[in-house]
């Protein structure tokens, strides 16, 4: 799966992964979190989820990354904020208030960028990936954050064989696997979603679990 699979889906309007409203768990669960006020949040793969706007109301500095110029452009106008741009080797930088987003590709990043970062939110980015690209994910992203980051990762759960990815099914064991040698990652929360997914229904899903995790020092 290459960046332009993704550019296609944003350019054609096939974003049924965006959501039009703040994710109730990232509510739920951030506060648990005690990351610093003014501390820098990384956002991976970030779309223009609105989770952002929620990250920097909490008096987090959110750096987004993703691939797609017309979602960082759609993000902005949509909240009615009015980025300043600069290019550097990562991408070109949107900045306004305490929202950055670099229009990039997230593995040129580097530990100049991702080790500032003391604060992470991954809801739509590790089970965007197919598996042979998500452990080299975990290495490149969260093996390079500050050693004291904390964390929220929410995760599916679906057997896999009922249903093509993207979303992928990324199950606790391969969680626990990629993720070990990097930081912890327990499980806060599981629960049964099938009921409010008719794309999985449709599909014939017989299950569908949506999972989040804690990283980080406190896990």
């Amino acid at each position: 799966m290459d960046a332009e699979f993704w550019l296609e889906r944003w350019r054609e309007g096939r974003t049924h992964f965006h959501q039009s409203r703040i994710t109730p768990l990232l509510q739920k669960y951030w506060p648990t979190l005690d990351v610093p006020k003014g501390g820098k949040v990384l956002v991976p793969l970030c779309g223009k989820s609105l989770d952002m706007v929620w990250l920097a109301a909490q008096g987090h500095q959110v750096l987004g990354a993703e691939l797609s110029q017309l979602a960082v452009e759609q993000f902005f106008t949509e909240n009615e904020l009015r980025p300043v741009k600069h290019d550097s080797a990562y991408g070109t930088h949107y900045v306004a208030g305490n929202i950055e987003i670099v229009c990039g590709d997230i593995f040129k990043m580097d530990a100049q960028v991702l080790s500032h970062c003391v604060g992470v939110y991954d809801r739509a980015a590790l089970v965007a990936l197919p598996d042979a690209m998500r452990a080299n994910y975990v290495r490149h992203v969260y093996g390079q954050l500050s050693p004291s980051y904390r964390g929220l990762l929410i995760t599916l759960d679906y057997p896999q064989e009922e249903m093509a990815g993207p979303p992928f099914s990324v199950v606790d064991s391969e969680v626990q696997a990629i993720f070990s040698g990097v930081s912890p990652a327990v499980i806060i929360d599981r629960r049964d979603i099938l009921d409010k997914e008719p794309k999985f229904q449709s599909a014939g899903v017989s299950r569908l679990d949506t999972v989040v995790y804690r990283l980080g020092v406190q896990a």
